[in-house]
């Protein structure tokens, strides 16, 4: 079944004209071959009479700054390295300073490691010992020990510490084995 096509009548044809000719495009497309207007003029009915009026001018979107750009962030934690672990374990290279974590919540533990680290850097500490501890052995022998073992590397590696360390390792079992942690420093600005 067809339908047929409805034309518009004098009146619609005139307010769909200043409706289109009221609004501006979303965005910039390739420029249509574009109709001289004096061919529109001619074609477009005269308005009609009455309390027709022109709608008032809309303003132009306010140009909107760009952003700047985003701020580096600091470069990727990198190792040691495997002299620098060395001179350390043998005592060739000094541990500036050192912080036990033993016993302390994860929020307690989270704030003095933070101001440990920053106080470190102010006082231009190039390796510090930061110390976990292993984890008490609990109920479930195959559950996973040590909670600070596994969040003092992830609070390393997060953006409120990460503009104060280099990188990190585990120590040598002369300083605590897997229970503790190398971390390098980087030079206050």
């Amino acid at each position: 079944m067809t339908r047929k096509r409805r034309s518009l009548s004098s009146d619609e044809h005139a307010l769909w004209t200043v409706v289109t000719r009221s609004i501006a495009p979303l965005r910039r497309r390739k420029a249509v071959k574009a109709v001289a207007p004096e061919i529109v003029a001619e074609k477009m009915p005269p308005p009609p009479p009455g309390p027709f009026r022109k709608p008032p001018k809309v303003a132009a979107p306010a140009a909107v700054a760009p952003a700047p750009p985003p701020r580096p962030g600091p470069p990727p934690l990198a190792p040691l390295g495997k002299r620098l672990k060395q001179k350390i374990g043998r005592g060739a290279e000094p541990i500036d300073d050192r912080i036990d974590l033993h016993g302390m919540t994860q929020a307690a533990a989270h704030r003095a490691l933070a101001h440990f680290l920053h106080r470190a850097q102010h006082d231009g500490a190039r390796v510090v010992l930061v110390i976990t501890g292993k984890g008490k052995a609990g109920a479930d022998p195959h559950a996973e020990r040590g909670v600070l073992k596994r969040q003092v590397p992830l609070w390393l590696e997060s953006p409120e510490l990460r503009p104060l360390v280099i990188g990190f390792e585990s120590a040598n079992i002369g300083h605590g084995g897997a229970g503790a942690l190398y971390v390098r420093m980087r030079r206050a600005r």
